[in-house]
């Protein structure tokens, strides 16, 4: 495992900084997958940093699945992303990335379930009509981040909780990067693959559509963990 000094930024914790440079030694295949990593101790030495920053990022790349820690034996390298993750965001950008994602699971299912038991006839054709520019750019191969944004964003408002809209407001810049992180390695897949997303955003309207807020839920929160899930395989979908 290189190891190289990590060299501090302020708006990066330490724990995110060695999160990116592990990422970034399984994505060049200097740690390739089933490797076992070197221990708390000598990862804290190599890189100049305390063993609980050594635990919490280990204990990221493990949630993120890209690591899985074997009790009594060590931790492995589990899978591998596509190299285009980290052409398309900083090695040590992609743990928030992450996190933002997992906040955004808890936010809009709840979002999904309201806006199923609230949403006006207005607030359908709102979301209908960003799904419909989301579906052209996809299908086009140039995905729009500002159609996908204003999709989720619609049912915020359909919820009729104004702190939801006010929340993804807040948080738009994170989550536009990790929607245009997504899209691009979108591109890098199959047409069957851009098929699934597509679908998974139809499933969420639909439910919304029908009144029914515990499908809408699942829908919503299934498509966003399979999109942060996509982000850190090796096909390089989402």
């Amino acid at each position: 495992m290189t190891a190289p000094k990590l060299k501090i930024k302020k708006r990066q914790t330490l724990a995110d900084q060695l999160y990116g440079q592990v990422l970034e030694q399984i994505v060049s295949n200097k740690l390739v997958q089933g490797e076992k990593l070197p221990s708390e101790n000598q990862i804290a030495t190599a890189f100049g940093v305390s063993r609980p920053v050594v635990r919490e990022a280990l204990r990221k790349l493990q949630e993120d699945g890209l690591v899985e820690a074997r009790r009594g034996v060590g931790t492995f390298v589990r899978r591998r992303p596509s190299e285009k993750l980290i052409e398309y965001a900083t090695a040590g950008s992609v743990a928030g990335l992450m996190r933002a994602m997992e906040a955004r699971i808890t936010i809009e299912k709840a979002t999904a379930r309201m806006a199923a038991q609230r949403a006006s006839p207005k607030d359908i054709a709102r979301i209908e009509a960003a799904l419909q520019t989301l579906e052209a750019s996809m299908q086009a191969r140039d995905p729009s981040f500002d159609a996908d944004y204003q999709f989720h964003r619609a049912i915020a408002a359909a919820s009729g909780n104004e702190i939801f809209v006010q929340m993804l407001d807040c948080a738009r810049g994170s989550i536009e990067q990790g929607i245009d992180v997504a899209q691009k390695l979108t591109r890098q897949g199959s047409q069957a693959r851009i098929d699934v997303v597509i679908s998974e955003h139809r499933q969420i309207l639909e439910a919304i559509r029908a009144g029914d807020s515990e499908v809408a839920g699942v829908s919503m929160a299934y498509h966003l963990l399979q999109a942060r899930a996509r982000i850190t395989d090796h096909a390089g979908i989402a």
